[in-house]
C-alpha cells in the first residue's frame, strides 16, 4: 500500500433520512483505516431503489446530510452522484474520482447486506480495480457466511476487501421514516438538528408507516 496516497472513505447511499448508523460507519473506518477523510455522498438515482414516492427530495437529503456531519471535520458532504445523467453506478464513480484525484486511494464502504448481492452489481471487476471495499457488518450476519463470500469475491474479482470492526445499529432509514409517519419518537437516532430540519419541511409525514 503507498503511504505516500490520501486514503479517503466512501459512505454512499440514499440517506433518506441520515441517522446514526451511517455516522458510527463512517467514523470507525476513519479510525480502523486511517483515513484523511469520508465523504457521505448521498446516491442521485440509484438503479436499485426507483420507488420513492412520498421521501426527501434530492436537496433535502443533501441538506440533512450536511447539517448531521457539520462537527465532524473530517467528515465532508459530497454531490459527485448528485448530476449524473441517468442512474448511478459504484464504478463510474470511483473510476471517475480515480481520474480527478490519482494520488488517492478509495475505501468504498458498503454493509454486509450488499456485499451478498456484489455479484448483481454493475461491473463488479471494475469497482474492485477503482477501490479498496471495505464490509460493514450488521447483528444477524454469521462470521462464517461473511469470511466465505469475502473469499469468493477476493479470488474472482482480484479485489481487496476488508472488514470494519464496529458495533453496528442495527436500524435502517426505512423504519425511522415508517415512525415519522406514525409520530413515534426519532430522538437519538437522527441528529437533533436534522430531526428539526425534518419537522419543519413536513419530511416524511406521508410515508406509510407500516412500509418497513
Amino acid at each position: 500500500m503507498d503511504k505516500q496516497k490520501k486514503r479517503i472513505g466512501i459512505m454512499g447511499g440514499t440517506f433518506d433520512p441520515i441517522h446514526i448508523g451511517h455516522l458510527i460507519l463512517g467514523e470507525t473506518a476513519y479510525e480502523q483505516f486511517q483515513l484523511d477523510e469520508v465523504l457521505f455522498m448521498p446516491s442521485g438515482n440509484p438503479p436499485h431503489k426507483r420507488n420513492r414516492a412520498h421521501r426527501a427530495t434530492d436537496d433535502q437529503r443533501c441538506e440533512m446530510v450536511k447539517r448531521a456531519i457539520a462537527s465532524n471535520p473530517h467528515f465532508s458532504l459530497s454531490l459527485e452522484e448528485m448530476n449524473e445523467d441517468g442512474f448511478t453506478y459504484t464504478y463510474r464513480t470511483l473510476e471517475r474520482l480515480n481520474k480527478k484525484h490519482p494520488n488517492t486511494e478509495y475505501y468504498f464502504i458498503l454493509g454486509a447486506d450488499s456485499l451478498f448481492d456484489f455479484d448483481e452489481w454493475k461491473e463488479p471487476a471494475r469497482i474492485c480495480q477503482a477501490g479498496i471495499i471495505v464490509v460493514a457488518t450488521r447483528n444477524h450476519t454469521k462470521e462464517e457466511a461473511l469470511d466465505e463470500t469475502i473469499s469468493y469475491l477476493t479470488k474472482k474479482y482480484n479485489g481487496s476487501f476488508k472488514k470494519l470492526k464496529t458495533l453496528n445499529i442495527d436500524i435502517s432509514s426505512a423504519l425511522l421514516r415508517s415512525w415519522v409517519a406514525g409520530k413515534r419518537n426519532i430522538r437519538y437516532y437522527i441528529p437533533d438538528s436534522v430531526i428539526e430540519y425534518i419537522k419543519q419541511n413536513h419530511i416524511y409525514e406521508e410515508c406509510d408507516e407500516h412500509a418497513i
